[in-house]
């Protein structure tokens, strides 16, 4: 299935009927057809509501939206403020987001729920545990975690120099990764707060994402797509990574993958899209003809379609 939209994408998801991409001017469309225009302005970041039925949406108009294919609401308004980041968690039915120097974390369920974590810095990405009980943010000079419904607390901080760009939790909980402003990775052992450092990249690292039951996880930033082991308690402490469908005339830009299975997809500046089972031989070239630079990736729950996104506005759905 094939789009062609009059804006550049800002994100790819699947909800649980299937693909909705969001929009540079404010737009989200799903793949069954219908329009919501939810936001005055671009949508800056989106992600899978807790419920599994449509999207949440932040835009530079300060709004967070429940996009659904028959109406969309207001959840939340910043003031005006970008809304920056936003994750929710279907365990805890929680939603947090991030505008300026502070996370707000809204309960899917209760309306008047509210909790706001102010930081020193611009909080750039929001993540939380895969039991939704805490949340990470991340910041210039590291993350913070936080339990996501105590109002008055102070943060787990754990530092590293330079500026975070996004945050991630290994499914097991036991780790936290960040994407950083000069091209590598920075990630911690919570149990101990051991650093580990992941760089080398050619490029900054846009996307990165856990597969194969949380023992890899994928990153872009480089001509193929990078894997790093996270067996055991030292995760990939001392290991080497290693790296799948390298092209030294590309840079894979995004990946997406799932926790629960094996499959990986990756987008590249040229505008080529494949998939690959790391366990196997080969990719597969769900769009093999060269184009923009891939803007937004997303793989289905099941791990069994990948919705892809150029940035000029061509698009697609398609079987793995």
């Amino acid at each position: 299935m094939q789009f062609t939209f009059d804006a550049q994408p800002t994100a790819a998801l699947f909800d649980r009927a299937g693909a909705v991409f969001a929009l540079g001017d404010g737009s989200v469309r799903f793949e069954s057809g219908e329009r919501s225009d939810a936001h005055d302005g671009a949508v800056l970041c989106a992600c899978v509501h807790p419920s599994g039925d449509g999207v949440i949406t932040g835009g530079d108009d300060g709004r967070l939206v429940w996009v659904r294919r028959d109406e969309a609401v207001v959840l939340a308004d910043a003031q005006g403020r970008w809304i920056d980041a936003v994750d929710a968690s279907a365990e805890s039915g929680l939603i947090a987001f991030s505008h300026g120097r502070t996370a707000s974390v809204i309960d899917a369920k209760d309306p008047g729920f509210r909790r706001d974590f102010q930081h020193e810095r611009t909080v750039s990405g929001v993540a939380f545990e895969p039991k939704g009980r805490r949340l990470a943010c991340s910041t210039y000079g590291g993350a913070a975690l936080w339990f996501a419904r105590i109002a008055e607390q102070k943060p787990t901080l754990l530092k590293w120099a330079g500026s975070h760009t996004a945050v991630a939790w290994s499914p097991d909980g036991a780790f936290v990764v960040t994407a950083m402003q000069d091209a590598q990775l920075h990630g911690w052992r919570l149990k101990d707060q051991r650093n580990l450092r992941m760089g080398g990249y050619p490029s900054k690292v846009r996307a990165f994402a856990f597969l194969a039951g949380g023992k890899l996880m994928a990153t872009a930033g480089a001509q193929g797509a990078v894997l790093w082991p996270f067996i055991g308690s030292d995760g990939p402490m001392g290991r080497e990574a290693t790296e799948i469908g390298y092209d030294e005339g590309a840079l894979v830009t995004l990946v997406a993958a799932r926790p629960g299975h094996g499959h990986l997809a990756a987008g590249l500046n040229d505008g080529r899209v494949w998939t690959a089972d790391p366990a196997a031989q080969g990719l597969n070239f769900v769009r093999a003809e060269k184009g923009a630079p891939i803007a937004a990736l997303a793989l289905s729950p099941d791990a069994r379609r990948v919705a892809w996104a150029d940035e000029d506005g061509a698009a697609g759905v398609t079987e793995i």
